[in-house]
């Protein structure tokens, strides 16, 4: 057991720091096992706090103290202490001083990828949030800003490039091999910015004029193998630079822009001022090696990162309570990227379907917590789907109502405003108001208030008046710390369709003219009539168009109203709604039949019908033609359930699936063959689609089973010339009873064995098989040469791909899915926390589930939760979630 119960830190505690630090001056003496760092430190008395305070309390963990100077004098030991927290300072002076540290870290034993730490024999950094206290001791919060400079000493053979923030200044040759470089920062920031990396690198270089003339230097930097992998990494970032500065009037301030890929990196990229390090996931990528996804993702990850350098560095968070305000904002920033760059309909639906996925569910679960959360015990806990992807939605609500033109002249006032300061969501807020003279105080609840809001809709048409009235009503569930809710201010999108499926004109009563095909109504109050007038014919209502709120929607529909939607609805994301509500309803009908004890194997007409008159039309965009062919997952079908029971669910989807397969065999066969024709193994967009669409129809084909269906994947396989056609064969063949499953999965592995982030795809594939069987194989597969518990996308790709991609297997009835991820966790608990408590995510949603996979769940939580030295981060989870 623990000895003592971590501390909960609360957001209504803040107190600003009693000192801040002007400027930081850091010299690394850089070794694998003894680094030693010496920080001189130029510190004040904070004029905010009136009460001075003669003790100076700084961070630290890990750290091996050596020597402490005040204003030049050595400190006796009398007048310091050291901890495994900190160092504290006793007396101060109450003016300006200047304090200088030495200690030394031991980069090669910190598993943990938190400070400063060891890849692939290359010295990186991670210091969000709080992984600086790990590289020297000082105050670690991100209200303390200050001007970097950084010196760095290292044997110059094993380590040629040494990088840090801001300029190269200076640098030098010494004795005995050894080399040094000096960097300054000329931008204060918090300390979780700053970054160092040193290693046998090489660097793709190119260069950027912004719209002002000014030309910037743009760096790629990675292990010499992966240098032919950059080039789609650097024009991402050429593209977001000019995107940024024409869509929101902001220009890169610094003359060099650096990137560094590496290997074991526990998340996806860090934005560190003008040295970003990323995952190598995110920048690498051959058209041999990387799918069609992996393109896209680069490109929206590099964007992400970049945008941070005003919304995030420039204008930072004052505390870790307001991380949605760099990486919400941040969020909708990249969507937006994303969204002109490819197709707007597209990614408004990825991003929606992760969100009702993967976010409600976060939303419904034990770990439920508001966009700015009230209390964590690990702060680490907190990047979550809830602070990125809902407080996204958050600011994507704001601009609806505040208007493109309005959101625009919000965040000029934000930059304007706010530049070089640590502020809150409110000051976000604040600004949108001020520039617009709208209030929206009430719209605040949305980072307050924690869970997923319902909206029930009732349209009552009156066909003598010529009027409709949508009865709205507003609920959210109550979540841990909130039995009760307030009713929000939600941005409600509506248009009514005509029975041929012409958009009508809309006019609210009160309203003297009537408007284009979409209105945003306000919702408001807990119960709410809307009244539309002059409405000629009773409509078909289409309501939460563009997904205009992060709200389920609870609304009565036949099959035949969805399935004129999803023939008809001009918007684009609800039409795509319309078919998932369908092949839902279908699906729900299948679960409550094999529950009760049938064996269907036919499917409603009406989502047949669907199907195959889709498969019939042209498709001006065959990206989203592919999407309007999916299928709601089993996650978000099972959320949908009172109990959700996996082996009904999978048989469910399982049987629809194979049922389309059989009905329009020759359609899907007849539309695969047609793009399949065209491949040239182009990254354009056309190829890109044709891709898409064709390996959707490949996935419905593999179902057959049939000789003729396993010759196709199979020659596929063979014959690929891009990753994204070969992965998308291979999947197929893994999910069947493919009789050269095995030669293939060999062969994959055998030629791309070098690669890391293809094998990481071979992991995957295998981890998420939904036959049975694979729990078996997925514990072979940690005892693969290639498996390694301290490389976090290996983790990911196996124990991450089967708890959280593999529902069927991950949830059998006798809970071994459950104990072989609690064993995998209490491996990585010592190794890596961030990772092990990302991983016990899967355990949180018990309740969701019978008794018996409830009782099963809860074993191995509690289990975690009393694990001798379990971490913060880990106990965090596993308690909060059994609470």
């Amino acid at each position: 057991m623990r000895e003592a119960t971590p501390k909960t830190i609360y957001l209504k505690d803040y107190q600003p720091p009693a000192y801040l630090v002007d400027a930081v001056d850091l010299f690394f003496e850089l070794d694998p096992q003894s680094t030693r760092v010496t920080s001189r430190l130029k510190l004040r008395h904070n004029p905010a706090v009136e009460e001075w305070q003669p003790v100076l309390a700084l961070d630290g963990e890990h750290l091996a103290f050596e020597s402490a100077k005040l204003n030049g004098r050595t400190l006796s030991e009398g007048e310091y202490s050291v901890s495994e927290s900190g160092l504290l300072i006793h007396a101060v002076p109450d003016r300006p001083f200047e304090l200088e540290i030495v200690n030394r870290i031991n980069p090669e034993a910190n598993t943990a990828l938190e400070g400063l730490y060891l890849s692939n024999g290359m010295f990186c950094t991670q210091c969000e949030p709080h992984g600086f206290r790990r590289i020297t001791y000082y105050i670690d919060r991100p209200d303390v800003m200050s001007l970097f400079t950084t010196t760095i000493v290292a044997d110059k053979s094993r380590y040629p490039v040494l990088l840090s923030n801001g300029n190269r200044i200076a640098s030098g040759e010494l004795k005995n091999g050894r080399h040094w470089v000096r960097w300054e920062d000329p931008f204060k920031k918090p300390c979780y910015l700053f970054a160092l990396v040193a290693g046998q690198l090489t660097c793709l270089e190119d260069r950027f004029v912004t719209a002002s003339g000014r030309e910037i230097a743009l760096q790629i930097y990675v292990e010499p193998h992966d240098r032919d992998k950059c080039d789609h990494a650097m024009q991402s970032l050429k593209h977001a630079m000019r995107w940024d500065e024409e869509r929101f009037g902001r220009e890169y301030d610094l003359d060099l822009y650096m990137i560094v890929a590496v290997s074991h990196f526990n998340m996806g990229a860090m934005e560190n001022k003008g040295l970003n390090v990323f995952n190598t996931k995110f920048v690498l990528a051959r058209p041999d090696t990387a799918t069609d996804a992996d393109y896209e993702h680069i490109e929206g990850v590099i964007g992400h990162e970049y945008f941070h350098n005003w919304t995030g560095n420039r204008i930072t968070c004052r505390d870790w309570f307001q991380l949605s305000l760099k990486e919400g904002l941040t969020v909708f920033r990249d969507q937006e990227f994303s969204a002109d760059r490819s197709s707007r309909a597209v990614k408004r639906i990825e991003d929606v379907n992760l969100l009702r996925t993967r976010q409600f569910a976060e939303d419904a679960g034990p770990l439920a917590h508001p966009v700015r959360p009230d209390s964590y015990i690990e702060i680490n806990n907190f990047y979550t789907l809830t602070v990125y992807e809902k407080g996204g939605e958050v600011v994507r609500m704001i601009q609806t109502l505040a208007g493109p033109e309005g959101f625009r002249k919000g965040t000029d006032l934000y930059f304007e405003r706010h530049d070089g300061q640590a502020v809150t969501c409110d000051d976000f807020v604040r600004c949108m108001e001020d520039a617009n003279g709208i209030d929206l105080g009430q719209f605040r609840l949305w980072y307050a208030q924690a869970g997923t809001p319902e909206l029930r809709l009732d349209p009552e048409y009156d066909a003598g008046a010529r009027t409709l009235r949508l009865s709205v009503r507003q609920s959210c569930p109550p979540t841990p710390g909130q039995p009760v809710k307030r009713p929000l201010h939600i941005p409600l999108a509506v248009g009514l369709l005509a029975e041929d499926g012409r958009e009508l004109p809309l006019r609210l009563a009160g309203e003297a003219e009537a408007g284009p095909g979409t209105c945003v109504l306000h919702v408001r109050e807990a119960e709410q009539v809307f009244e539309f007038v002059d409405v000629p014919e009773r409509p078909v209502v289409s309501v939460l168009r563009g997904f205009s709120a992060p709200v389920r929607l609870k609304m009565e529909r036949s099959a035949e109203e969805l399935a004129f939607l999803f023939a008809h609805d001009t918007d684009a994301f609800n039409r795509w709604d319309a078919g998932q509500s369908l092949a839902t309803q279908v699906m729900l009908g299948l679960i409550e039949r094999i529950r009760a004890g049938e064996n269907p194997e036919t499917v409603d007409s009406n989502l047949v019908d669907a199907f195959r008159a889709l498969l019939a039309q042209p498709a001006a965009d065959l990206s989203y033609q592919a999407l309007l062919l999916g299928l709601p997952s089993e996650d978000y079908v099972a959320a949908l359930m009172s109990v959700a029971d996996p082996e009904a669910i999978h048989r469910a989807r399982q049987t629809v699936r194979k049922a389309l397969a059989a009905a329009l065999a020759e359609d899907f066969l007849r539309l695969y063959r047609e793009h399949h024709a065209a491949e040239t193994g182009g990254l354009d967009p056309a190829a890109r689609n044709r891709r898409r669409i064709k390996n959707t129809c490949l996935g419905f084909i593999a179902e057959l089973e049939t000789a003729e269906s396993y010759q196709l994947c199979a020659a596929q396989f063979r014959e690929a010339r891009t990753m994204t056609d070969q992965i998308a064969a291979l999947a197929a063949i893994v999910n069947s009873a493919h009789p050269e499953k095995a030669a293939c999965l060999e062969s994959f592995y055998a030629r791309w064995r070098e690669e890391a982030l293809v094998i990481d795809k071979w992991f995957s594939l295998q981890a998420s098989c939904h036959l049975p069987g694979t729990l078996e194989n997925v514990k072979a597969l940690t005892a693969h040469p290639d498996f390694d518990l301290r490389t976090p996308n290996r983790v990911r790709s196996l124990i991450g791909a089967f708890s959280q991609a593999n529902p069927v297997n991950f949830h059998a009835a006798d809970g071994s899915g459950y104990e072989f991820l609690s064993n995998q966790i209490v491996a990585l608990n010592a190794i890596n926390p961030q990772v092990a408590a990302r991983m016990l995510g899967a355990l949180t949603q018990w309740r969701r589930y019978d008794q018996g996979r409830q009782e099963a769940m809860c074993r191995q939580l509690q289990r975690i939760a009393g694990l001798e030295g379990v971490s913060k981060d880990v106990y965090e989870v596993a308690v909060k979630s059994l609470a």
